[in-house]
C-alpha cells in the first residue's frame, strides 16, 4: 500500500464542486475529488466533464468505471478516434480518484494504466488493418519499458517496437509488403498520438526499435532477429528485459521474443553489463547533478531516483538471469521480490529499495496528473511545489522534500556500492572529462564534453559493439589532440562528429588507428579540409589500409604501370558486375591515395590531375570489355564494327580534380545497317547507342560503393538532340558542314580513349588542320565568352575558372590560338601552350598562369566539390592552400593568383584586341 504520508487530509469540496459531484461520493474520494480541484487544473476540466464517471465511481466503485472506460473503448458502433480519447479520459479520472483516494496501491494503479493503453494500441492496430479488410495479423507490437513492465506512469510515452511478418501483410495495387506494413503502422500511430479536439490517447515512442535512425517504424521480424543477435548494445539487452508482446499479432510478437531469448538472457555471468550501465549512470549523474532533492530535482533520472532501483534491479537480473528464469520479472517490485527471495540481494535492502520505488512513483503520478504532462522533475515556482505537496498529502513543499530526501538516501547508497564494485573500463579520459580536457586541450573545453557523451553513449553504428568501443577510447586521446592542434577546432570536432556517424562500423577502424598513431593526424588533416575524402572514407574505412603501403605518398604510376596493376587485382572477376565492384574499389582507393598526398603535401596538383585522368582511362578500357561482352550474349557482335570513346574537356586534356565528370562522345566505325548476329539482333546504329548507353550506365550508376563518375555526354553531335552514338563517317560530316565554332574548339581536347583511334582520330584532325579565319573566329569566341559571364558570372575571390583572367579565357584564348593557325593541336593544355608560345603566339609567362590556376582548381575541388567557392575561407583550408601550392602563406597565394589573372587577361587582349569579358556579376 502507498506509505501512510500519501493520505489525503479530510478537506470540504468547494461549493462549485459539489455541484457536479454525486451526492453518495465516500468522504475519501470527496476528498481526493476537492483537492484535485484546487490542486490540479487537468483533472479539474475531468471533473467538470465528467460526471458519469464520478457517479459509477460512487455507485459501484473504480475498478467498475474502469471496466466501464474499457468498454466504450471496444464499442465499434462509435468512430474509433474520438471513442478512444473519450475512454482515455474517463481512465484518467478514474486512476487519479483511486489513488489520491487511496483506494488502489501503486500496482493497481499502474496495472490500470497499461490495461487501457494495450487495450487501445491493439484496437489502433486491428483499425489499421480493418481498413485494409485484414484481420489483425501480420503486425505485432512490443511493449517496453513501464509498459512492458505493466507499470506506466500516469502521463507517459508507450515505448514500442514493431514489427512484422511480410507474407502475412496486406497489401493494395503496387505496394510492397514493407511499405504496406510502414503505412498500416503509420495509421495505427496517428490513431493513438494524434492531437485533435478530443486529446489524444496516449504518446508513442519509436526509438527502441533497432537503429531508429535509419529504420522505418516497422521492420521484418527476420531484420529484428538478424540485429538482435549480431550487433545490439547492452542497453538494448537491459530495454528488453521488460519487453512484451501487449498488442497486434501476439503469437507473432511472443515467437520473435522466444527467439532472441538467448540475447536477453546470456547463461553466463554478464558482468559487461554492470560496466556499460555504469557509465550510462555517471553521464546522467554528470548531467543532472547532486542529490539535493530541492526544485528540478529529477525524481526518475535524478541520484537516488526511480530509474537506479530499476538499474539496480536489472543489473543483477542481467548477471544472474540467464541462469535462473525465475529472476526473469519484468516488473521492479516482482524482480526485487524475486531476487531477495534468491538470496542475491538482502531482503532489509530490497524491502527499502521497494518502499522508495513506491513513494518516488507516486510522487510522479503526483507531478504529471497536474496537468498530464510528461515530467519527472519538481516544479521550481514554488506554487507549484505548494501544489504538488497538497496533493501528496503534505501541509507544506518542505515537509514534502524532506520525506523525499529520506526515500532517495538509500537508493543512492544501495546504487553507489552497486556500480562501484563494477570494474571500470581503463580509458585514458574519465567519463567526467571536463579536468582532462582543461588539463590537456583547454582549446576544446567548450564543446569536446556534448561530443564525448554522444560518442560514449553507443547509438552510433560505429560504437555500438565493445570492441569498437574498446579500441576507440584507446585512440580518443589522440583524436583529441588531432582535433585540439588543428587550426579551426570546433569545425574540425563537428567534422569528426558527423564522420563517426557516418561510420558503418568501428572495431577494425578503430584498431587500426591504435595500430598505426600516425594515420590519426592524416585523420584530421582530412576532416579539417576535405569532406570529399572524409565522406569517402566514412563510407569505406578500408580506404586507410592503403595508406599503410609503404608507397602510399610515392610517385604515382603511369597508364602502363596502373594498367598492370587493376589487371593483376582483377583476375577471377566473373561477370559485369563483379568487375564494376571491383573497379569501383579499385579507383577509390587511388583516389583517396592522390587526395590523401595533396591533404598531406606529397604532391603536385598537376601531377595529381594527370593521375586521375589516368585512372579514368584505365577504368573506361576495363569496364567497355565487360560490357560489350555482356551485352553480345543477347545481341551478338556488328562485323566490321566496334564503339570508340572519345574523352573531351578536363579528361581529354588529361587533368581531373576529384569533382570532375566525364565529357565523353561516343562514336563507332562500319556502317549503319549491318545487323549483329545474336540471338536478339540489332541494325548497328541502334546496337551501337544502347551499348553505348550500358556503357554509360556502368560507369555512372550509383550503388553502396558510390559512383564511378558522372558523365556528360552534351558534346556529341547535335547535342541533347542527337543519337548517343554515331558513326565516325557521320561524326566527319557533321564537324565538315554543321559543328558550330564552340564545337570545333571543344574538339581541341579530344582524344581517342578506347576502342580504334585511327578513323576518329584522322576525322578530328581534318577538321582542326583547317585554319579558321582569325577575324571572325575572335568575334566568335569573344561572343561566347560574353554569354557564358551573363549565364555563369564568377563566384568569389577564388573562383578561378569563371573570373577574369581565369581558367576559362586561358581555355578559350589557347583554343582560339590552335583553331586560327592550327598549330599546337594537342589535347593537353600544356603541352599546346608549350607550342603556341615556342611560334611566338602566346606570352612565355601563360604557361606558368596555367599551372598556378589548374593548382589552385585541382586542390579548390578537393575542398569545395561544389562549383561554387565561398567568399572566404576557414583557417584551415587557407593553411593547405598555401602548404599544397608551395607558399609561405595565403596571401602568397592570393598573390600567385592575381598575377597568373593578369598575364591571362593581357594575352586575351593582345590576341583578340579586346578585354576578356564584360563586367557582368560580382568580381573579385
Amino acid at each position: 500500500m502507498p506509505a501512510p504520508a500519501f493520505l489525503l487530509p479530510p478537506c470540504e469540496p468547494p461549493a462549485d464542486l459539489l455541484a457536479v459531484l454525486p451526492a453518495t461520493l465516500s468522504p475519501c474520494l470527496a476528498t481526493a475529488a476537492a483537492t484535485a480541484w484546487t490542486q490540479a487544473p487537468f483533472l479539474k476540466g475531468l471533473l467538470r466533464g465528467r460526471r458519469h464517471v464520478m457517479a459509477a465511481i460512487a455507485g459501484h466503485g473504480p475498478d467498475a468505471a474502469l471496466a466501464d472506460a474499457l468498454t466504450l473503448a471496444r464499442d465499434t458502433s462509435q468512430p474509433i478516434m474520438p471513442r478512444l480519447r473519450a475512454a482515455r479520459r474517463d481512465v484518467a479520472l478514474t486512476v487519479a480518484m483511486a489513488d489520491l483516494a487511496g483506494l488502489w496501491p501503486l500496482e493497481r494503479v499502474t496495472a490500470a494504466l497499461s490495461d487501457f493503453t494495450d487495450l487501445a494500441i491493439d484496437l489502433a492496430v486491428a483499425e489499421a488493418l480493418a481498413e485494409r479488410g485484414a484481420a489483425n495479423r501480420g503486425l505485432a507490437v512490443l511493449a517496453l519499458g513501464k509498459l512492458g513492465s505493466h507499470e506506466l506512469n500516469y502521463s507517459s510515452d508507450a515505448d514500442l517496437i514493431l514489427t512484422h511478418q511480410p507474407d502475412l501483410i496486406p497489401c493494395r495495387t503496387h505496394e510492397e509488403p514493407d511499405e504496406a506494413a510502414v503505412r498500416i503502422a503509420r495509421r495505427a500511430v496517428a490513431i493513438l498520438a494524434d492531437l485533435t479536439p478530443d486529446g489524444y490517447v496516449c504518446r508513442v515512442d519509436l526509438r527502441l526499435r533497432p537503429a531508429s535512425e535509419v529504420t522505418p517504424m516497422t521492420i521484418p521480424v527476420a531484420a529484428a532477429e538478424h540485429y538482435y543477435q549480431s550487433e545490439a548494445l547492452t542497453w538494448e539487452r537491459v530495454a528488453f528485459v521488460r519487453a512484451r508482446a501487449c498488442a497486434g499479432d501476439l503469437s507473432l510478437g511472443q515467437g520473435f521474443l522466444d527467439h532472441i531469448r538467448a540475447f536477453v538472457w546470456r547463461r553466463s555471468l554478464d558482468f559487461t553489463a554492470v560496466r556499460d550501465i555504469q557509465s550510462v549512470s555517471l553521464r546522467i549523474r554528470d548531467h543532472l547533478g547532486g542529490a539535493d532533492a530541492g526544485p528540478g530535482f529529477d525524481v526518475k533520472r535524478g541520484r537516488g531516483g526511480i530509474r537506479e532501483v530499476e538499474f539496480f534491479t536489472q543489473i543483477h537480473q542481467l548477471i544472474r538471469g540467464g541462469r535462473d528464469p525465475a529472476l526473469r520479472a519484468p516488473a521492479t517490485l516482482d524482480g526485487l521480490a524475486a531476487l531477495a527471495h534468491a538470496g542475491y540481494v538482502p531482503p532489509a535492502e530490497a524491502q527499502a529499495l521497494g518502499d522508495s520505488y513506491r513513494f518516488l512513483r507516486t510522487l510522479e503520478h503526483r507531478l504529471q496528473m497536474r496537468r498530464d504532462e510528461q515530467t519527472h522533475a519538481v516544479p521550481r515556482l514554488a506554487a507549484d511545489r505548494k501544489a504538488v505537496a497538497a496533493l501528496s498529502g503534505y501541509r507544506d513543499w518542505a515537509a514534502a522534500q524532506a520525506a523525499l530526501a529520506r526515500r532517495t538516501a538509500p537508493v543512492a547508497h544501495a546504487y553507489d556500492q552497486l556500480i562501484a564494485a563494477a570494474a571500470p573500463v581503463a580509458t585514458a579520459i574519465p567519463a567526467d572529462p571536463r579536468a582532462w580536457l582543461k588539463t590537456h586541450h583547454r582549446a576544446v573545453l567548450p564543446f569536446m564534453p556534448a561530443l564525448l557523451a554522444g560518442w560514449r553513449a553507443g547509438r552510433l553504428r560505429a560504437l555500438r559493439s565493445e570492441a569498437a568501443r574498446a579500441d576507440f577510447e584507446i585512440v580518443l586521446p589522440a583524436l583529441i589532440a588531432a582535433v585540439a592542434g588543428s587550426a579551426d577546432p570546433p569545425a574540425t570536432a563537428a567534422r569528426l562528429d558527423a564522420f563517426l556517424a557516418a561510420l558503418p562500423q568501428g572495431a577494425q577502424f578503430f584498431a587500426l588507428l591504435g595500430a598505426n598513431p600516425r594515420l590519426i593526424g592524416l585523420l584530421g588533416n582530412l576532416l579539417g579540409v576535405s569532406p570529399v575524402l572524409a565522406g569517402a572514407l566514412a563510407r569505406d574505412p578500408a580506404l586507410f589500409d592503403v595508406m599503410l603501403s609503404p608507397d602510399a605518398f610515392a610517385a604515382q604510376p603511369g597508364p602502363a604501370a596502373l594498367t598492370a596493376d587493376w589487371l593483376a587485382g582483377s583476375q577471377g572477376t566473373a561477370g559485369l558486375e563483379d568487375v564494376l565492384d571491383r573497379m569501383r574499389r579499385w579507383t577509390g582507393e587511388h583516389r583517396f591515395a592522390l587526395g590523401a598526398q595533396l591533404v598531406e603535401g606529397n604532391a603536385d596538383p598537376l601531377v595529381v590531375a594527370r593521375g586521375l585522368a589516368n585512372l579514368a582511362d584505365v577504368g573506361i578500357r576495363a569496364i567497355l570489355p565487360a560490357v560489350e561482352q555482356d551485352f553480345a550474349r543477347q545481341h551478338g557482335m556488328v562485323a566490321g564494327g566496334q564503339l570508340v570513346v572519345l574523352a573531351l574537356g578536363r579528361l581529354g586534356g588529361r587533368a581531373l580534380t576529384h569533382a570532375s565528370d566525364l565529357d565523353l562522345v561516343f562514336l563507332f566505325t562500319g556502317g549503319h545497317e549491318t545487323l549483329s548476329d545474336g540471338s536478339r539482333p540489332l541494325p548497328a546504329s541502334l546496337y551501337f547507342n544502347r551499348l553505348a548507353a550500358r556503357l554509360t550506365t556502368a560507369l555512372s550508376v550509383p550503388t553502396a560503393a558510390g559512383a564511378l563518375y558522372e558523365i556528360d555526354t552534351r558534346l556529341r553531335p547535335w547535342g541533347a538532340k542527337g543519337m548517343l552514338a554515331v558513326s565516325v563517317d557521320s561524326f566527319a560530316r557533321y564537324h565538315a558542314d554543321e559543328a558550330e565554332d564552340w564545337e570545333h574548339m571543344a574538339l581541341t581536347r579530344a582524344r581517342v580513349v578506347a576502342g580504334p583511334s585511327a578513323d576518329a582520330e584522322e576525322a578530328i584532325a581534318s577538321v582542326l588542320t583547317r585554319p579558321r579565319p582569325g577575324p571572325a573566329l575572335a568575334r566568335a569566341v569573344t561572343r561566347m565568352r560574353a554569354d557564358i559571364a551573363a549565364a555563369k558570372p564568377p563566384q568569389g575571390k577564388c573562383d578561378v575558372k569563371l573570373a577574369p583572367g581565369g581558367l576559362v579565357d586561358l581555355e578559350f584564348l589557347v583554343h582560339f590560338r590552335q583553331r586560327e593557325t592550327g598549330i599546337g593541336l594537342s589535347p593537353e593544355l600544356p603541352t599546346a601552350i608549350a607550342a603556341l608560345t615556342a611560334a611566338g603566339l602566346l606570352p612565355p609567362d601563360l604557361g606558368a598562369a596555367h599551372d598556378v590556376l589548374t593548382r589552385l582548381l585541382v586542390l579548390l575541388r578537393l575542398v569545395f566539390p561544389g562549383a561554387a567557392v565561398p567568399a572566404n575561407f576557414p583557417a584551415p583550408v587557407e593553411a593547405f592552400l598555401a602548404r599544397a601550392m608551395g607558399a609561405a602563406n595565403f596571401a602568397m597565394v592570393e598573390q600567385a593568383l592575381l598575377m597568373a589573372r593578369q598575364s591571362v587577361k593581357m594575352a586575351w587582349k593582345d590576341a583578340l584586341r579586346t578585354d576578356t569579358l564584360p563586367r557582368k556579376g560580382p568580381q573579385p
